[in-house]
């Protein structure tokens, strides 16, 4: 196959939760699954490139997640044996050799006499998973229960689970946070970085590190021993991202998620380890490099970075904004992803401190303190008055004004007048009936225009009042629960995204349909709706 992950890769990521956890096998099963830590394009090649091409679930995610009933080997030796013959049907051998996905929420329905609060509540337990027994499909087993997105996304998300958390520290769910909290220390420890989510398929990149947000939120109810609880998972989440800055130079100015600028300062882009179709959008992956010029590698690796930073897809990655095929997310500093690493830094620096450790506190305040300038120098748009995206091989701002220029707000990197400049902005161009939308860019991606998303409400809600812009922060959040209650009160659902323009229409745009759940919806609408 030509799109093959090298083996080498995960069976290193993986050797640890391996041998941790080795699975049992069936009586029927006397040996061990050696494949079973591989993804699934590795795991299964021929059969899997034939079931996502021939769309044998309208859903390339799915078969991915499927459960196998039987040993690797046995499965690709009956394919191969009955491939061949005349009545084959591909179709019936995966049902017959796989279980699908469980539906959690299958049986659940939401009664709209009950207010939106009693409705997310409720949501809690269809949104749980247990502690991970041994499982022989792609799911990565965690020690401690966790809440799920919902819908298609029946595993947990990193960046995500920063919002839901909002919503059970809204409901008094501690324990729930420090279990989640406690996952994703777990998985650094494990892996050395927290994965996309926990598959196997996952374990090439990252997501936008909140991880220091989490830990952050739990020390809102616990007390900031949390902070030095957590310093060595903090610390190895740091060191994931800047791996390979020794090795930057003015020659060579890129190594994985780190890039020197060509005055020497260090910041930080999305990067994923692998340059072939993503396992659970194989079939889409293919078909965008068909309209692609550039070389399959390079296009696959951009398609994965954008992954990596959540908004799957925007014009934000794009050099033209109409088409996907253009993505070039490794070549751009992302506003949010450096204002992140800042907070990493500045949590890194509380922490050495509360720990007595003068000499790392004092290390981390410097790295921040320089990330905040890098990121003020070149990301700061002074023409529009906004903090923009860089793109650092073409040496200028990129051309897509978004939602993640509120992070610097959030964070409180901004002067004064930044931040009046960036709510004025905000004001003028993204605030919209129903909230704020992501960019202005209406190309049908899913993180454009006309879509408006939970975390990016949150984000900049956060950082206007940061700088005293309550007015503008309350009309978001006004305009979004009004949003988010009119559809639930309509439906009986809360949604993954919103068209934020016509209130009177679904958001759309994307790989797949709007999924209902949704895990941080319900998180950020409790806190809107609770908070004093």
């Amino acid at each position: 196959m030509k799109y093959l992950l090298p083996t080498i890769l995960i069976i290193s990521l993986l050797i640890p939760l391996a041998c941790k956890d080795a699975p049992k096998m069936a009586a029927s099963e006397p040996e061990v699954d050696t494949k079973k830590n591989l993804p699934p394009n590795e795991r299964f090649m021929e059969l899997f490139e034939q079931v996502q091409l021939n769309k044998i679930f309208p859903d390339g995610k799915t078969f991915v997640d499927c459960t196998p009933k039987f040993n690797t080997d046995v499965i690709l030796s009956n394919y191969h044996a009955e491939k061949s013959k005349p009545d084959f049907d591909l179709s019936a051998f995966v049902l017959r050799h796989f279980d699908e996905p469980k539906k959690y929420a299958s049986g659940f329905k939401a009664d709209t006499s009950n207010s939106v609060v009693e409705h997310i509540n409720n949501l809690w337990p269809i949104l749980t998973r247990q502690p991970d027994g041994s499982n022989p499909g792609t799911l990565i087993e965690l020690p401690n229960e966790y809440i799920v997105p919902g819908g298609r996304f029946g595993e947990i998300y990193y960046w995500d689970s920063y919002f839901t958390m909002l919503g059970l520290q809204a409901a008094g769910k501690t324990e729930m946070i420090e279990n989640m909290v406690k996952n994703f220390a777990y998985i650094i420890d494990q892996v050395g970085f927290i994965p996309n989510g926990n598959r196997t398929y996952f374990l090439t990149r990252s997501q936008p590190p909140f991880f220091a947000r989490m830990v952050q939120l739990l020390a809102e109810q616990k007390g900031d021993q949390v902070l030095v609880d957590f310093l060595p998972q903090l610390t190895k989440e740091h060191n994931y991202w800047m791996d390979g800055l020794d090795k930057v130079t003015a020659e060579n100015s890129t190594y994985k998620k780190v890039v020197r600028l060509p005055n020497g300062n260090i910041l930080n882009r999305y990067w994923d380890k692998g340059d072939f179709p993503r396992a659970e959008s194989y079939k889409e992956d293919i078909e965008t490099i068909k309209e692609s010029e550039r070389p399959d590698k390079q296009v696959f690796s951009d398609l994965r970075a954008a992954c990596e930073s959540g908004w799957d897809f925007s014009s934000r990655w794009f050099a033209d904004p109409m088409k996907l095929h253009t993505i070039e997310t490794t070549e751009i500093i992302p506003v949010d992803l450096n204002a992140l690493l800042y907070n990493l830094e500045m949590a890194l620096a509380k922490g050495y401190d509360l720990a007595k450790d003068t000499e790392k506190s004092s290390l981390y305040q410097q790295k921040a303190a320089q990330r905040k300038a890098a990121l003020i120098q070149f990301c700061w748009n002074e023409d529009i008055g906004y903090f923009s995206d860089y793109h650092f091989f073409k040496q200028k701002h990129t051309a897509i004004p978004s939602l993640a220029g509120m992070y610097p707000l959030t964070f409180q990197m901004a002067t004064p007048d930044q931040a009046k400049k960036s709510a004025k902005f905000v004001a003028d161009n993204f605030l919209m009936p129903g909230g704020v939308v992501s960019t202005l860019s209406d190309n049908h991606q899913q993180w454009d225009y006309p879509n408006g998303w939970a975390p990016l409400q949150w984000m900049t809600i956060e950082g206007l009042r940061h700088y005293g812009h309550t007015e503008l922060a309350t009309t978001i959040k006004d305009r979004w629960i009004a949003l988010n209650t009119k559809v639930y009160k309509n439906t009986g659902k809360l949604v993954e995204k919103y068209n934020v323009v016509d209130l009177s229409l679904e958001a759309g745009g994307g790989e797949y349909p709007v999924q209902d759940g949704f895990g941080w919806t319900n998180g950020v609408l409790l806190k809107l709706i609770t908070e004093e």
